[in-house]
């Protein structure tokens, strides 16, 4: 554990999900995967081609540029989207969308938390209050992080996805802390640790991806691996 910036008042600690407290790579894969074959399963929509779902999402994006922020409904509406461009009625489109959106879920949810990883979060919470803040659409109460966090926070529903601060301004408001009492610990220098910075919260920085950042600033602290989080409570 390496610490660029001292912390003090720390009273809540923040989880990122994916990526922060298991490998999501396997599971989005196998969840995209769910719903192309769903869809390939519709005639019409195996005719338009291989980056027909590209296509659906890139237009929708454009016409609601603020879907980004709630990937959940992006989904949604890109599906129902593709469905209305392929002629179907209305209902049609509603039930197909549903149907790859749902396959896509079950997939998406079928997350097992390493036990290891539960034991860390329930002797952290012998110190802290701890809280979830995702940009991701998981659904924590289908796999075993259900009944960890006081309170679980999603880009969209909850506010504009991170690095804005809208988030930890919620999760602060909730709580009824000061957000210099938020720790947030997150993979992503450019959401995790720009949006806990900007925000007023201390940031932890899991260092054990191989990615490109454009935020330039440091977090309070870095780690190679989460269990270096022990040695918040020793």
């Amino acid at each position: 554990m390496r610490f660029n910036k001292a912390l003090s008042n720390v009273s809540v600690l923040s989880f990122d999900l994916d990526d922060t407290l298991y490998n999501n790579h396997p599971i989005i894969k196998a969840a995209v995967q769910a719903q192309l074959t769903y869809l390939a399963s519709i005639k019409q929509w195996t005719e338009q081609g291989p980056d027909f779902w590209s296509h659906c999402r890139n237009e929708t994006a454009k016409q609601y540029p603020k879907l980004i922020d709630d990937v959940t409904k992006w989904r949604h509406v890109a599906l129902q989207y593709g469905m209305a461009q392929l002629g179907f009625t209305a209902p049609q489109a509603e039930q197909y969308a549903q149907e790859a959106y749902s396959a896509f879920s079950h997939a998406r949810s079928n997350i097992t938390v390493e036990q290891s990883v539960l034991e860390l979060l329930h002797t952290l919470r012998k110190k802290y209050r701890l809280i979830a803040i995702t940009n991701g659409n998981v659904e924590v109460e289908k796999f075993n992080l259900a009944g960890e966090f006081d309170v679980v926070l999603k880009a969209g529903p909850d506010g504009a996805a991170k690095p804005h601060s809208a988030l930890f301004d919620k999760a602060a408001a909730l709580l009824n802390v000061n957000k210099s009492e938020i720790l947030h610990i997150g993979d992503s220098l450019d959401s995790d640790v720009q949006g806990a910075n900007d925000a007023g919260c201390h940031s932890v920085w899991l260092n054990d991806q191989s990615c490109q950042y454009a935020y330039k600033g440091l977090a309070h602290v870095e780690i190679k691996n989460i269990y270096e989080l022990y040695q918040l409570v020793e």
